[in-house]
Protein backbone atom coordinates (compact mmCIF):
# COMPACT_ATOMS: atom_id res chain seq x y z
CA UNK A 1 0.00 0.00 0.00
CA UNK A 2 1.42 3.39 -0.69
CA UNK A 3 0.34 6.82 0.85
CA UNK A 4 0.15 9.55 -2.23
CA UNK A 5 0.72 13.23 -0.97
CA UNK A 6 -0.06 15.42 -4.32
CA UNK A 7 0.90 19.03 -4.31
CA UNK A 8 -1.41 21.38 -6.91
CA UNK A 9 -0.55 24.73 -7.79
CA UNK A 10 -1.35 28.01 -10.02
CA UNK A 11 1.25 28.24 -12.87
CA UNK A 12 3.93 30.86 -12.33
CA UNK A 13 1.98 33.07 -15.24
CA UNK A 14 -1.52 32.70 -13.57
CA UNK A 15 -2.90 35.53 -11.58
CA UNK A 16 -3.87 34.13 -7.93
CA UNK A 17 -6.11 36.59 -6.31
CA UNK A 18 -6.80 34.43 -3.30
CA UNK A 19 -3.05 34.31 -2.91
CA UNK A 20 -2.23 38.56 -3.06
CA UNK A 21 -5.62 38.67 -0.65
CA UNK A 22 -3.59 36.58 1.98
CA UNK A 23 -0.36 38.59 1.33
CA UNK A 24 -2.43 41.87 1.75
CA UNK A 25 -3.74 40.72 5.22
CA UNK A 26 -0.49 39.45 6.33
CA UNK A 27 1.00 42.64 6.06
CA UNK A 28 -2.00 44.25 7.60
CA UNK A 29 -0.84 42.04 10.46
CA UNK A 30 2.75 43.46 10.44
CA UNK A 31 4.50 40.53 8.66
CA UNK A 32 5.73 42.97 6.09
CA UNK A 33 8.54 40.28 5.35
CA UNK A 34 6.27 38.25 3.24
CA UNK A 35 6.84 39.08 -0.40
CA UNK A 36 4.53 36.77 -2.30
CA UNK A 37 1.75 34.40 -1.32
CA UNK A 38 0.79 31.20 -3.97
CA UNK A 39 -2.26 29.50 -2.57
CA UNK A 40 -2.40 25.75 -3.80
CA UNK A 41 -4.18 22.37 -3.04
CA UNK A 42 -2.93 19.48 -0.92
CA UNK A 43 -4.27 15.91 -0.87
CA UNK A 44 -3.43 12.42 0.52
CA UNK A 45 -4.70 9.51 -1.60
CA UNK A 46 -3.95 5.72 0.23
CA UNK A 47 -3.52 3.32 -3.52
CA UNK A 48 -3.56 -0.50 -3.19
CA UNK A 49 -0.26 -2.02 -4.88
CA UNK A 50 -1.34 -2.41 -8.53
CA UNK A 51 -0.08 -4.22 -11.42
CA UNK A 52 -0.06 -1.14 -12.97
CA UNK A 53 3.06 1.31 -12.40
CA UNK A 54 1.73 3.87 -9.76
CA UNK A 55 3.29 6.45 -11.28
CA UNK A 56 1.35 6.40 -14.12
CA UNK A 57 -1.82 5.94 -12.21
CA UNK A 58 -0.80 8.95 -10.10
CA UNK A 59 -0.38 11.30 -13.07
CA UNK A 60 -3.70 10.15 -14.96
CA UNK A 61 -5.28 10.94 -11.94
CA UNK A 62 -3.60 14.71 -11.79
CA UNK A 63 -4.49 14.94 -15.33
CA UNK A 64 -7.55 13.75 -15.73
CA UNK A 65 -9.60 15.08 -11.77
CA UNK A 66 -7.17 16.70 -9.56
CA UNK A 67 -5.16 19.49 -11.30
CA UNK A 68 -6.50 21.84 -14.21
CA UNK A 69 -3.17 21.34 -16.28
CA UNK A 70 -4.47 24.48 -18.32
CA UNK A 71 -3.82 26.15 -15.45
CA UNK A 72 -2.27 24.40 -12.49
CA UNK A 73 1.20 22.58 -12.23
CA UNK A 74 1.44 19.10 -10.06
CA UNK A 75 3.85 17.16 -8.16
CA UNK A 76 3.55 14.49 -6.06
CA UNK A 77 5.60 12.29 -3.42
CA UNK A 78 4.81 8.37 -2.30
CA UNK A 79 6.10 6.72 0.56
CA UNK A 80 5.66 3.04 1.09
CA UNK A 81 3.56 1.73 3.84
CA UNK A 82 4.76 -1.19 5.63
CA UNK A 83 1.78 -2.78 7.44
CA UNK A 84 2.37 -5.27 10.04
Amino acid sequence: MYKVKVYVTLRESVLDPQGTAVKSALHSMSYNEVQDVRIGKYMELTIEKADRDLDVIVREMCEKLLANTVIEDFSYEVQEVVTK
